[in-house]
């Protein structure tokens, strides 16, 4: 069996500073006052418990959020008596002074449209979705240290606002809420004149990791509303954007791109990595597609290219030309996969291998480029073509669960395109989901992966997980 090339594992610091995520450990920072700033404390507060699902935890002095068992954090602040355009907005959160209160993962921020609940009475069997727009996250937190999640997107003035907090980690972290007085929660509110400058964080609390972030989705921009509901989402993670094929709808024309995709997911056009589809190739040789796009999408009649993330390398795939075992394109990607010193690898294109779909079934097509990807030790394989969600677990080439060597397959068609029914589930499909628009956010690790489905707005499927490296 083939091994990986050892590889010295770089540990990725720093502070997240793009618009969507700005997450700061605040210990001994001075501040610098640019313009006004008001701070609001929340009016309620609490976590649910998924193992106490009826306790109600309005009272407690701790806030937790974790995976095993699921807790999630519920806040909500009352705006009012602001007069001027909000230039920031800030959420403030103070970890616990007690042990255990660190983590790896601080967690997952969202809006919540809902914010009628009650700090008193909700508990996880009657929890509010945290459905919203993802706000920000935070990495490894450190116990009696303040962090600060950017919600500008969201807190643009006067209301109420709700936001959920999840996690993905089974190493949990505790926060302390509104009861403990003052490092209760915060949101502060910048209005008028310029922003104050992000602070710069101290060597005595660590800041979050800068672990990379891919996310997308296939089958997007049509003359329906779900792309503009995905692209939305993008809007508030940061990272590099993935496309899996059928890019603009109908015919992949300049027309289909300029109407439809250029309003929508072209905004992130510039952090985009697109692979093509069939409907991108109805227009002769996919020329809009690569005339669209440009370099970021490879050279043109190829389609197929690789990157490195962090510790991953990424490889881009043309489905829509020849995949045979000895084909240029199979060739490429065998040399690329040798000549890679990354200890992790993630592939992607439009139609799948695996897929439970009533629409189109599975590819084989595709067993070429699966098996190269198995011979050289890859992890995870996106695909499209299919407009739904579905996850299937480690396989190897003839689809045989495989936990020790296997491919973890994603169909993460529901980028706004019309949904498919599903017909025969196929064997060691984990999860499907086919009401929701949403996108695919994966956080790589080195020697590790996180994956998330962020479900439109007003929408609460979700599925998430974590998986390991070869």
């Amino acid at each position: 069996m083939p091994t990986r090339k050892a590889t010295t594992t770089v540990a990725l610091l720093g502070v997240l500073t793009s618009a969507a995520v700005v997450a700061t450990a605040l210990t001994d920072i001075a501040p610098t006052a640019a313009a006004a700033s008001t701070t609001f404390t929340a009016t309620a507060d609490t976590h649910v418990d998924s193992s106490l699902a009826s306790t109600n935890y309005g009272a407690s002095q701790q806030l937790g959020v974790d995976n095993s068992p699921v807790k999630q954090m519920l806040l909500k602040f009352d705006v009012s008596g602001v007069t001027q355009p909000v230039t920031r907005a800030t959420l403030r959160l103070h970890t616990d002074d007690v042990s255990g209160a660190e983590s790896t993962n601080g967690g997952t921020f969202r809006a919540m449209s809902n914010t009628s609940w009650s700090e008193t009475s909700v508990t996880y069997n009657n929890k509010p979705a945290i459905d919203g727009a993802v706000l920000g996250s935070l990495g490894s937190v450190a116990r009696n240290a303040w962090y600060e999640v950017d919600v500008t997107s969201y807190v643009k003035g006067n209301g109420t606002f709700g936001i959920g907090v999840t996690s993905t980690s089974s190493n949990g972290a505790d926060y302390d809420s509104r009861e403990t007085g003052a490092t209760g929660p915060q949101l502060v509110l910048e209005t008028g004149g310029e922003p104050t400058p992000t602070p710069t964080p101290t060597t005595t609390t660590p800041p979050p990791t800068g672990d990379p972030v891919l996310v997308g989705a296939g089958d997007i921009a049509t003359s329906g509303s779900g792309d503009s509901a995905t692209a939305s989402l993008l809007d508030g993670i940061p990272g590099t954007v993935f496309t899996i094929g059928d890019n603009a709808y109908p015919n992949g024309s300049a027309s289909d791109f300029s109407t439809y995709y250029e309003p929508t997911w072209g905004r992130h056009k510039a952090r985009t990595k697109p692979a093509p589809g069939n409907h991108d190739y109805v227009t002769s040789g996919a020329s809009a597609y690569y005339s669209y796009f440009g370099a970021n999408a490879g050279t043109a009649g190829k389609g197929y290219y690789s990157y490195d993330l962090g510790e991953w390398h990424v490889v881009a795939l043309n489905s829509e030309i020849s995949m045979a075992a000895g084909s240029a394109q199979e060739q490429w990607l065998r040399a690329d996969l040798a000549a890679s010193a990354k200890s992790c690898t993630l592939a992607y294109w439009h139609r799948p291998r695996w897929t439970s779909s009533s629409a189109h079934g599975p590819d084989s097509s595709t067993g070429p480029l699966v098996q190269a990807l198995y011979d050289n030790n890859a992890e995870v394989i996106l695909t499209g073509h299919n407009h739904q969600y579905e996850r299937f677990a480690p396989q190897n080439p003839s689809g045989q669960l495989d936990t020790a060597r296997g491919l973890r397959q994603f169909v993460a068609g529901m980028g706004g395109a019309s949904l498919y029914g599903f017909g025969t589930i196929q064997p060691n499909s984990e999860a499907r989901n086919n009401d929701t628009f949403g996108v695919l956010k994966l956080t790589l690790h080195a020697g590790s992966y996180d994956w998330q489905f962020v479900p439109q707005s007003g929408k609460t499927y979700n599925d998430s997980g974590t998986g390991t490296c070869h």
